[in-house]
């Protein structure tokens, strides 16, 4: 690889999380996600039901409902109000164009009263207005991922009207029309790796990041990154190779810093606490910058930040909620809907929330389509069989279970490969200080597999 393909290869992977999550806010604004309808940028979107296969955007999760907001500050700051939850857990989570989280609003974070808080772009630097508590926010494009939990159908009302209740609305010095994503000034037909270096050539002018990051930009001018104007119409044949080469390297990179990343395992499960710790320079209301979470070797956390955006798009910090991952089962053999699984919980997570486990096909982890429509189980899921010793058993396969017991704690996979997520939301100390353990997921006994089990449907 000659030495303008490797920094292309570095550049794919120091902007593929912009460009994709600015690409997400596009689709947002336009065409929404199933159960959230499209939005125009300064608008709440409110989904009305929880994710499932029709939702396909990266590991979406089935235990909350979304209410999406992307929001564009170029013509001045917003407000936003939020209700009283009586004690309901919620999250709002604040990330930048560049996918760094850098503020919550929730239970957690704020507590589950009701409060106002302005949301101010860079630069801004008036008075905030009393009763508010200000939000700066690092880029003048960014995204609210809101979470409220939802035990089920029958709880959908009440946290939609929750939901109508969070307001954004323009604060009064608000003055012009907010301007939304830079255009592209070269869209190559069939040419995917050019298209985009040009959308990150366009974003990165647009949303500067923090000052370190922009002095580490300048390494990229030989790429054309830096110019003013889109030279990849006009690309030499040696740039234009190089940008290919380097963008097929750069996504090998990625994933297999998705799956092979440095990670600390546990019984076969990658602990995903800290994959969001990149953020190292914007630290607003609800964030942690304690050292424990916040890496500060920039390299490594430009590799960390593109793997998430790839398998986790908009996930939280470990600290709000937790997530592990797991591809391998207890002998390190690749889970696949052939076969069938166990998982077994002695005690359940320490959590001060609740917690799941959510089932997504691959490559693309998205919720997996089944029978019974059930895409993941948990302390919530009503009808779980619990052992004497008040251990939990769940079942991973993707036959129903002949044994009623046994599909009571059925979670549905695919019939091929596939990647469950477990989720702790708002996890105790335990959950991080090695106390806890989850457990591995093993071959069931009886070795049945999707062969050997019922595939009628259950209510």
């Amino acid at each position: 690889m000659t030495d303008l393909q490797a920094l292309a290869a570095e550049a794919y992977v120091y902007g593929s999380p912009m460009v994709l999550s600015l690409d997400e806010v596009d689709r947002f604004t336009r065409k929404g996600m199933a159960s959230v309808a499209p939005a125009p940028f300064n608008e709440f979107s409110h989904g009305s039901k929880l994710a499932g296969p029709g939702d396909s955007f990266v590991s979406v999760n089935n235990d909350t409902l979304y209410s999406m907001a992307q929001i564009d500050l170029s013509g001045g700051p917003l407000l936003l109000t939020v209700p009283d939850t009586a004690g309901r857990y919620y999250v709002l989570q604040f990330v930048d164009a560049w996918t760094n989280n850098f503020a919550y609003v929730g239970r957690r974070a704020t507590g589950t009263g009701a409060a106002s808080f302005l949301l101010t772009p860079p630069g801004w630097e008036e008075v905030v207005p009393a009763g508010a508590t200000r939000i700066s926010v690092p880029t003048t494009v960014a995204t609210i991922v809101g979470r409220w939990a939802c035990s089920g159908p029958d709880d959908v009302a009440a946290v939609r009207e929750l939901q109508e209740e969070t307001l954004l609305e323009p604060y009064w010095t608000a003055s012009g029309e907010p301007v939304g994503l830079p255009t592209h000034a070269y869209t190559p037909d069939g040419e995917p790796e050019l298209l985009f270096f040009e959308k990150l050539r366009a974003r990165m002018a647009a949303f500067p990041p923090a000052a370190p990051e922009v002095a580490y930009q300048q390494r990229f001018a030989p790429l054309g990154l830096l110019d003013p104007q889109s030279p990849y119409g006009q690309a030499t044949p040696e740039l234009a190779e190089a940008l290919r080469a380097g963008f097929a390297a750069g996504k090998e990179q990625v994933e297999q810093a998705t799956t092979e990343g440095g990670a600390p395992e546990q019984n076969g499960w990658k602990l995903a606490y800290h994959a969001f710790d990149y953020n190292a320079d914007h630290f607003e209301v609800g964030t942690l910058k304690d050292p424990q979470w916040v890496c500060k070797d920039r390299e490594l956390g430009h590799v960390m930040r593109a793997a998430a955006a790839r398998a986790g798009l908009w996930g939280n910090h470990g600290y709000e909620a937790a997530y592990a991952v797991t591809w391998n089962d207890a002998d390190g053999e690749p889970l696949d809907g052939s076969r069938s699984y166990t998982l077994r919980f002695e005690k359940p997570p320490p959590v001060d929330a609740f917690w799941s486990v959510t089932m997504y096909d691959l490559p693309d982890y998205h919720l997996v389509d089944n029978p019974v429509d059930r895409y993941s189980i948990g302390d919530r899921t009503p009808g779980l069989a619990h052992g004497d010793d008040g251990s939990l058993t769940l079942r991973l396969q993707a036959g129903r279970p002949a044994d009623d017991k046994t599909a009571a704690n059925w979670l549905p996979t695919p019939e091929g490969r596939f990647r469950p997520v477990v989720r702790m939301y708002t996890p105790r100390a335990a959950v991080f200080d090695g106390t806890f353990s989850l457990p591995p997921v093993r071959r069931a006994e009886d070795g049945a597999g999707g062969g050997q089990v019922s595939q009628e449907s259950s209510t």
